[in-house]
C-alpha cells in the first residue's frame, strides 16, 4: 500500500506543468522560390539593419514535467536545435512591402516545438517587422578579388546577369582559394561568382553562370601612389618678363603638394623626379582679363614614354585653383655718370 502511494505521488508530481524558459532560439528566412524575392527582418540598432536572421529574448515552453526534463537534457547536450525558419511564401510574402509577424502564433505552428511534445507559452518579443523586396536583372561587372599581389586575372565572361537591388550599381565577385589560384595559373578555373546585397556575409547570393578564371603574371601593375608634388605655371613668350602669376590668398596649397596616381614602380619613380608634377598653364588671352582673380586648372607633367604604355594615370581630379597675373614693373635703367678724370683721359 505504502509502494503503491509513492508510484502515484511520483506519478501526479511528473504529470504536472513545468516550465523551460530558452534564450537561443533564431528565425531564419529560407530561400524563396522566387530569386527575384529579397526577405528581411529589419533589426533596429543592427548595422547593416536588415537582417536574414532574428534572435528571439526569450521563449517559455510549458508541459509535463517529465518532458521538460527530457528536452532541457538533450538541449544541455547539445542535441536541441532551435532555429526555426520563416518560408516567404507560407507567410504570404509574394510582393514589395513591409509585414509584422506575430511571433507568438508563429512559434505555436512551428513543427520544432510540436515535435518536442511542448507548448509555446510566451515569447519576447511578440512581433517581428519583416521587409519584402522584389530585385530587379541585369548585367553585372564580374571582378576577382583576394588574388596574389602582381597576379591578374581573366574572366570568362567578364559580366553575368543577377538579381540586385533596384539602382544600385553592384559588382559580382569571385574569390580563388590559395589552391584555386595556383591551378588557374596553369588552366583556368570554372567557378560561380555571387553578390552582396549587403556587407552582411549571409547576404550573399551566388549568380547561376559560372565564370573561367585565369591568372597570368602582371606585366604593367598600377598601384595606389602618393607623390610629393611641386606646381609650376606656364607662361608664352608673350607674357614672359611681363606678368608674373599669383595664387589666391585662400588657395590650400597643400592640395597642390600631394598628388594622387596609380602607376609602376618605375613610372612612379620617373614622375617623382620631374621639376614639376602639376603645370598651370597661362593663355595670351588671360592677360586682356578685366575680373580677376581667374579660374585655372593645372595639369598633371607625367613622363609622356610611361604615359604611352599606360604605366602611370592620375588617381584623382587635376587641382583647381584662381590666380591673377601682376605686371612686372622694370625700374628704369640709370643714366651713365661722367667723372672729370674721365672726361680728362678723354681729351687727352
Amino acid at each position: 500500500m505504502v509502494c503503491l502511494t509513492v508510484l502515484i505521488w511520483v506519478w501526479a508530481d511528473l504529470a504536472q506543468d513545468d516550465r523551460l524558459p530558452l534564450s537561443d532560439v533564431r528565425i531564419r528566412v529560407a530561400k524563396s522560390a522566387d530569386p527575384s524575392l529579397w526577405v528581411n527582418f529589419i533589426v533596429e540598432g543592427a548595422d547593416p539593419n536588415l537582417q536574414t536572421t532574428v534572435a528571439l529574448d526569450t521563449v517559455v515552453l510549458k508541459g509535463p514535467a517529465a518532458r521538460i526534463s527530457e528536452v532541457k537534457g538533450r538541449k544541455n547536450r547539445g542535441a536541441l536545435d532551435l532555429n526555426l525558419f520563416l518560408v516567404p511564401e507560407q507567410e504570404g510574402l509574394a510582393s514589395a512591402e513591409t509585414h509584422t509577424v506575430n511571433v507568438l502564433d508563429f512559434l505555436r505552428k512551428s513543427d520544432v516545438f510540436r515535435n518536442l511534445g511542448l507548448t509555446v507559452e510566451s515569447c519576447q518579443p511578440q512581433r517581428i517587422t519583416v521587409q519584402t523586396q522584389k530585385l530587379v536583372e541585369q548585367d553585372v561587372a564580374v571582378e576577382c578579388v583576394g588574388i596574389e599581389q602582381g597576379q591578374v586575372a581573366t574572366l570568362n565572361p567578364s559580366s553575368v546577369t543577377a538579381y540586385v537591388p533596384k539602382g544600385k550599381t553592384l559588382r559580382a565577385k569571385i574569390m580563388l582559394t590559395p589552391e584555386e589560384q595556383n591551378v588557374a595559373k596553369i588552366a583556368p578555373v570554372e567557378k560561380n561568382p555571387y553578390v552582396e546585397l549587403t556587407s552582411a556575409l549571409d547576404q550573399r547570393r551566388e549568380v547561376a553562370t559560372k565564370v573561367k578564371v585565369s591568372l597570368a603574371p602582371a606585366q604593367n601593375v598600377l598601384t595606389d601612389r602618393l607623390v610629393s608634388a611641386s606646381y609650376g605655371f606656364c607662361l608664352s613668350e608673350n607674357l614672359q618678363g611681363v606678368y608674373r602669376v599669383t595664387l589666391d590668398k585662400d588657395t590650400d596649397k597643400t592640395k597642390l603638394l600631394a598628388i594622387k596616381v596609380r602607376a609602376t614602380e618605375e613610372a612612379f619613380a620617373a614622375y617623382q623626379k620631374a621639376p614639376m608634377q602639376i603645370v598651370l598653364y597661362i593663355k595670351d588671352e588671360d592677360a586682356h582679363r578685366t575680373q580677376w582673380p581667374a579660374e585655372g586648372e593645372f595639369v598633371f607633367a607625367f613622363p609622356l614614354d610611361y604615359v604611352r604604355r599606360g604605366d602611370i594615370e592620375a588617381n584623382q581630379a587635376p587641382p583647381k585653383v584662381k590666380f591673377m597675373l601682376e605686371p612686372i614693373i622694370l625700374s628704369p635703367t640709370p643714366e651713365p655718370e661722367l667723372y672729370p678724370s674721365d672726361l680728362g683721359r678723354d681729351e687727352l
